[in-house]
């Protein structure tokens, strides 16, 4: 029996994650592998996400890969058709899209034990085989489904976040939007000058900051391209300031309590003062959580737009929508013309995603059925026991350091360490050792258990942060230089090699592909 796959890497997804990968394996001599996407192009979040003012929430200089600056970024917090022209620049200057397979969505992944390799299947009738597969499918994977009565009898226009429609003139209309998370904050001041009237329907408010968004001169920029040791100087603050912000404060807060406090107290006098007028409306934009339970925003023109007479915030819980409008539960209906729906994401550990995409792995291990009934762990954020051959740029407790791209970085880094120590052993499969795992998971967890989010009154957050288990698995509670070591010093023996059972050396090219990127069967 040959073990020999198709490809020796599959790469699931095809934004900056799978991007980041692929241009890992390519630095270290790995170039037999294949990245498969469900869509028509790359680019992931930023080519689905193309709502009116997408922006990036952190700022510009820290959002790019620590091999590739891009010093013409036009603002400090770059728009989204920026950062997608920054993920083409990334795959076309490393030639990774000669990997890609677009339309080729991977809608089951099961382990062959008898041959050491992973049974992708394409869509509805193709089959692709790898040796080993890296899950880069990122952080927030599918639209939450809407869990409003009625909604499909709506007989007005209905827009995602995730999928809006251009072609669609809002000018004039009224309109209701549902949710006010992090992309409804960019689009709500974005539309709101347009329309004869906005209903904003909040079940929790957020922490907003001010956002200090100047354009980035032209000699700024010549200057970034002539001197790039310095705009990695610059990146590497700007980095280091969001990790202090987003994890250091969190996984420290027990023992510097004041700076989260000091800053809601700063918000709630002062700022929030100085957007919102009316003291009523400003009541109910006041998150009573503390600051970090979810992760905050900013926008110096959110909070501002409540004050325009065309914009009225409901508090009152959605009972259903209307063929015409959304009622709430106090009896009153609004007439809409438009519902936008913001109400966010499913994580990338939310067991539904894998019920419609299984990963089965070994001895009967199923990923939907271990999310469901198993607290998360796992083996520095990037394996799971039971799953040879399998890792994740982003799993439980793997959120390392202020940007993606640090964590898209420290975690590929790990992943080729391995698959170039299975290939010098010549190992068919391995597997992190579920020791090594517990004893990871729990350091985690322990550190955790004195965060911020178990110590500042985050109980009415409803945030992404809390899986259904009450933890917090989102946040790897160590610094971003910590994760950077480990990546390059854990020691092999928290893995099991197990040799391989044919001498067949991996040389195929893969399946064919078709002119418009989709995969063929060869005969």
């Amino acid at each position: 029996m040959t073990s020999q796959p198709d490809f020796e890497v599959a790469i699931i997804g095809a934004g900056l994650g799978g991007i980041g990968t692929a241009i890992a394996l390519t630095r270290e001599g790995i170039t037999d592998f294949v990245i498969l996407e469900r869509a028509a192009d790359i680019g992931g979040t930023w080519r689905d996400n193309t709502y009116p003012g997408i922006a990036v929430d952190i700022p510009a200089q820290a959002y790019q890969f620590s091999y590739e600056l891009k010093p013409t970024w036009s603002r400090v917090f770059a728009k989204g058709s920026e950062v997608k022209a920054y993920v083409d620049q990334c795959a076309d200057h490393y030639d990774v899209r000669s990997h890609v397979r677009l339309n080729s969505e991977v809608m089951a992944r099961t382990w062959d034990e008898g041959r050491q390799l992973w049974r992708l299947q394409i869509g509805a009738d193709h089959e692709l085989t790898a040796r080993f597969v890296v899950s880069a499918i990122g952080s927030f994977v599918e639209p939450k489904p809407v869990d409003i009565p009625g909604v499909d009898q709506f007989e007005g226009k209905i827009l995602h976040s995730a999928r809006w429609d251009h072609d669609y003139d809002l000018r004039g209309k009224r309109v209701g939007i549902v949710g006010t998370g992090a992309s409804a904050i960019q689009i709500i001041p974005e539309i709101a000058p347009l329309l004869s009237h906005l209903d904003v329907y909040q079940r929790t408010p957020i922490w907003v900051g001010p956002k200090i968004d100047p354009v980035m001169p032209a000699a700024l920029q010549r200057f970034f391209g002539r001197f790039p040791a310095v705009q990695q100087q610059v990146r590497r603050f700007a980095t280091r300031l969001i990790e202090i912000g987003l994890v250091d404060l969190v996984r420290h807060h027990e023992r510097y309590p004041y700076f989260a406090k000091g800053a809601a107290l700063l918000g709630r006098q002062i700022w929030y003062r100085l957007q919102v007028r009316d003291p009523e409306i400003r009541r109910k934009l006041t998150p009573q959580y503390g600051i970090g339970c979810k992760r905050p925003s900013v926008s110096s023109r959110y909070l501002s737009t409540f004050n325009k007479p065309n914009v009225t915030l409901v508090t009152d819980s959605i009972e259903a929508v209307t063929p015409t409008g959304v009622r709430t539960v106090d009896g009153v209906e609004r007439p809409v013309d438009v519902l936008i729906l913001a109400t966010g994401f499913r994580m990338s550990s939310d067991p539904e995603n894998y019920r419609r995409t299984p990963v089965r792995g070994r001895d009967g291990f199923d990923l939907a059925t271990f999310y469901e009934t198993t607290r998360l762990e796992s083996y520095e954020g990037v394996s799971i026991p039971k799953l040879p051959n399998h890792f994740m740029i982003f799993g439980p407790y793997g959120w390392t350091g202020g940007t993606w791209h640090v964590l898209v970085e420290t975690a590929s880094t790990h992943i080729v360490r391995v698959i170039k120590e299975a290939q010098r052993r010549h190992a068919g499969a391995v597997e992190v050792t579920q020791e090594a795992t517990d004893q990871w998971t729990a350091i985690m967890r322990e550190r955790m258990s004195h965060s911020l989010f178990n110590t500042n009154n985050c109980s009415t957050a409803n945030s992404y942060y809390f899986d259904h288990h009450g933890d917090t698995p989102f946040l790897r509670p160590t610094s971003a230089a910590e994760a950077w070591v480990a990546a390059r010093t854990f020691p092999f023996d928290d893995y099991t090699f197990t040799p391989s059972r044919s001498e067949t050396v991996s040389t195929s090219p893969g399946p064919a592909l078709g002119e418009a990127g989709v995969l063929e069967e060869t005969s």
